[in-house]
């Protein structure tokens, strides 16, 4: 029974509207104003999902790959210096350990050949010409073994810094140095600047890392000119000039520069960081904005590690890439690959390219050809090393840089020809990755085709 109108109701209760004649003018409108409500809604998904699909198209997703030191994390940051230079500089102090490291292990190189090439002389005709060579000098191993005495401290510090910056990141076969995987910068805890303690990372992890750092950096200022009486010593100059002594190919530029980078208020250069050598584990995604014809588009880098182990990696970001830029070393015509003794590295960048080309997934990629480190090559032509002697095929060509690389890069092309499934066109660039013009002049180029090529598949105006 309906209660009288009069009837005082509690305020838990719900109040009971009398319909005459069918719906209440009050249920209408609240029908109607829900149905108009989710109107609205509807709409907005629909803009939302129409925003993501647009956003999704201006995606574009760009894999590096090739061997390890094929030149991929330089070339990364060069598109970092050119599209997102800001990120670049907030870095800087946070590259400081990796330098450090460096030229620790450069000069820990130079110590151990020096010491085996003092004590084993080569019976070969090479090692007999640099036994001749060494001759005039007389026996140095005194002077060698004053240096180390001197370098100990800071010799001791690589392991330290290898430890932190792996942050407990150990590979097969007990290979050390520093490797590291994408966002080892949030490891890295730069100084506060009386560089007495670590700036506190804010959630992040304990810095210890600042503080390993800090110790190099001190012992390096005190070190820096027997590092650089070592380097600059008539023995190592003389192996280090026949390649009896192989270091890191940044190794010297390092060493040549280690009076600035030993002050106390160090903060590394572009230059530094272009030639800063630093194995990537895994896959590293990096964005960049970049503006064509008055429309933006957002660039996903994926630079992924290249050592043969690692490349059962690459595949799943295959299957939507939009572009591939491969790397290939053609001044490492004379090198082996690190994994495999037995295997040229060049010959290791065909067979690796040859597989690229034919993979069904990446058939309607876009496809760009880096021939990398030209500015070694030319060195080493330069220095007399005969391409003959590692790539019998050679022949009796001439050993100049325009006959080499021409030679090489037809190679390349001919494994595209034979081998691409795609039928796509091949821009093949030769490059140099420390040449900062050069390389920003193709970095517009190359982007500005993938862009395009994109643009035309994808049907964006």
């Amino acid at each position: 029974m309906t209660k009288p109108l009069g009837h005082t109701h509690s305020t838990s209760e719900p109040i009971l509207v009398q319909s005459v004649g069918g719906t209440s003018k009050a249920s209408r409108f609240y029908d109607e104003e829900a149905a108009s409500r989710s109107q609205k809604i509807d709409e907005e998904l629909k803009r939302d999902g129409a925003r993501r699909k647009d956003a999704q198209r201006r995606q574009v997703k760009v894999m590096l790959l090739g061997q390890a030191e094929s030149g991929k994390s330089t070339l990364q940051k060069q598109f970092q210096l050119y599209y997102a230079h800001q990120t670049l500089d907030h870095e800087r102090p946070l590259w400081r350990p990796v330098v450090y490291f460096n030229i620790i292990k450069a000069v820990r190189m130079i110590l151990d050949e020096l010491d085996h090439e003092l004590a084993n002389p080569d019976p070969s005709p090479e090692g007999q010409a640099v036994a001749h060579a060494l001759a005039p000098l007389g026996d140095v191993s005194g002077e060698v073994s004053h240096l180390r005495t001197k370098l100990v401290a800071l010799i001791s510090m690589e392991d330290s810094l290898a430890t932190e910056l792996n942050n407990g990141i150990s590979v097969p076969g007990g290979r050390t140095g520093v490797y590291v995987r994408a966002g080892w910068q949030a490891l890295v805890t730069p100084l506060s600047p009386n560089r007495s303690r670590a700036v506190p990372a804010t959630g992040g992890p304990t810095p210890a890392v600042a503080h390993v750092t800090n110790l190099a950096s001190r012992t390096l200022v005190a070190a820096q000119a027997e590092i650089d009486e070592l380097w600059q010593h008539p023995a190592v100059r003389i192996l280090v000039n026949n390649r009896r002594i192989r270091l890191d190919e940044s190794a010297a530029f390092f060493l040549d520069n280690v009076k600035r980078i030993s002050q106390a208020d160090y903060l590394p250069s572009t230059a530094d960081l272009l030639n800063v050598r630093l194995q990537t584990l895994g896959v590293a995604e990096h964005s960049f904005d970049i503006e064509l014809c008055g429309s933006r588009y957002n660039w996903l880098m994926y630079d992924v590690g290249g050592a043969r182990g690692q490349r059962h990696a690459w595949v799943p970001y295959f299957d939507d890439a939009t572009a591939i830029i491969f790397l290939a070393p053609i001044s490492a015509f004379d090198q082996y690959l690190e994994e495999d003794a037995r295997t040229n590295r060049l010959d290791d960048s065909l067979q690796l390219f040859t597989a690229i080309c034919s993979n069904k997934l990446l058939k309607n990629s876009h496809l760009v050809l880096l021939l990398n480190k030209t500015d070694l090559l030319k060195k080493k032509l330069e220095a007399g090393i005969k391409v003959q002697k590692y790539i019998t095929s050679y022949g009796d060509r001439s050993n100049t840089y325009a006959d080499v690389s021409e030679y090489f890069r037809a190679h390349f092309i001919q494994v595209h020809r034979r081998n691409d499934i795609g039928r796509r066109a091949l821009y093949a660039h030769f490059t140099s990755m420390l040449d900062i013009r050069a390389t920003q002049s193709i970095i517009v180029n190359v982007g500005e085709a993938i862009i395009r090529s994109h643009i035309a598949k994808t049907g964006l105006a």
